[in-house]
């Protein structure tokens, strides 16, 4: 797992409050998280936990594709991020019961992206 030493945010953040509080030198790590019907969210794991980005009304920031998450966190100077997706096999009928997936392996075996679409 990469190191977490980026400094804390808060467990929901917009992209200004983001760019307000970023430290270039100490960039948090990007998981985009796939799901169902196309969209993805943006999660910031950091030295105090994990943050959420949200619009400015406090709702989940969904997008419809990890080019609009580039075009997004590029400029802020955020150059890559993992693509993980959400675990759904708990929901199927007749499954035993799983544990969920921990956030150090979630990110570690996650699909890295790079963050180069251009504006």
């Amino acid at each position: 797992m990469m190191p977490l030493n980026a400094p804390a945010l808060p467990d929901q953040v917009t992209l200004e409050a983001l760019a307000a509080r970023l430290d270039p030198a100490s960039p948090p790590a990007v998981e985009v998280q796939g799901l169902d019907m196309g969209y993805y969210l943006v999660r910031l794991h950091h030295a105090g936990g994990e943050s959420l980005l949200v619009d400015e009304h406090g709702e989940t920031r969904r997008f419809t594709g990890t080019q609009w998450i580039s075009r997004a966190l590029a400029p802020l100077g955020l150059t890559h991020g993992i693509l993980t997706w959400a675990d759904v096999t708990d929901e199927m009928v007749g499954l035993p019961e799983s544990p969920p997936v921990d956030t150090a392996t979630r990110l570690a075996h996650g699909t890295r992206l790079a963050f180069m679409t251009p504006g």
